[in-house]
């Protein structure tokens, strides 16, 4: 059995908890739904290694049918074609600049500031370059279902200035990454999105 698999069927069960608790129309049916999904929790505790509490948190009771949370990151060259990127204060490791979308902003809209914050850079958007799927790449175990949207940029004006939970901001060679942030992005991923952006056409990767 592959090492993601067992994550991969708890986020589901919990994924199909939530969707019981949304419809569930009795108290005895709603009483299981709330067992099994505390029973999930737990066993996401044990396989990512996340305390209980923090997924407790982050797996608010649902009101609405639940659904994937999403990732929009920024892919930004300067006009040497090194990758702009932000050094995580949390793991000092380097990841493109942008983070998880909020309510209320586009996604368009979103990656530009996240960029903002965390580099100095203001950006406009050029085009979406790719959607991942995080169960379809090799990023460490997480108890969330996630999508990411990663955005061809290009710099408008401003100059490089750490955001304040980022430790550094710099360009690299795609032949010369730092220590990467695989929670956020790989290596393979960066390879990819480089050939993309460099290709000069229309093309969006679509997991």
């Amino acid at each position: 059995m592959d090492e993601q698999q067992p994550l991969e069927l708890i986020k589901r069960i919990t994924a199909l908890s939530d969707t019981g608790l949304v419809y569930a129309d009795d108290e005895y049916h709603r009483e299981r739904y709330e067992e099994l999904r505390e029973i999930s929790l737990q066993l996401l505790s044990i396989v990512s290694g996340r305390p209980l509490k923090l997924l407790q948190d982050f797996y608010m009771p649902v009101v609405d049918y639940p659904t994937p949370k999403v990732d929009v990151r920024g892919f930004v060259l300067n006009e040497n074609h090194e990758i702009l990127m932000a050094q995580e204060r949390q793991d000092n490791k380097w990841a493109i600049p942008g983070g998880w979308a909020d309510v209320g902003y586009s996604p368009s809209e979103m990656v530009v500031r996240e960029i903002e914050e965390e580099t100095g850079l203001k950006t406009s958007v050029v085009r979406l370059l790719a959607v991942y799927d995080k169960k379809c790449h090799p990023h460490p175990p997480q108890p969330y279902y996630i999508y990411k949207l990663i955005f061809f940029c290009k710099i408008e004006r401003g100059s490089l200035k750490p955001g304040f939970d980022m430790k550094d901001v710099a360009f690299f060679p795609i032949d010369n990454l730092p220590e990467l942030s695989q929670d956020r992005v790989l290596d393979t991923q960066l390879a990819q999105l480089y050939k993309l952006a460099m290709s000069g056409d229309m093309d969006v990767h679509v997991d």
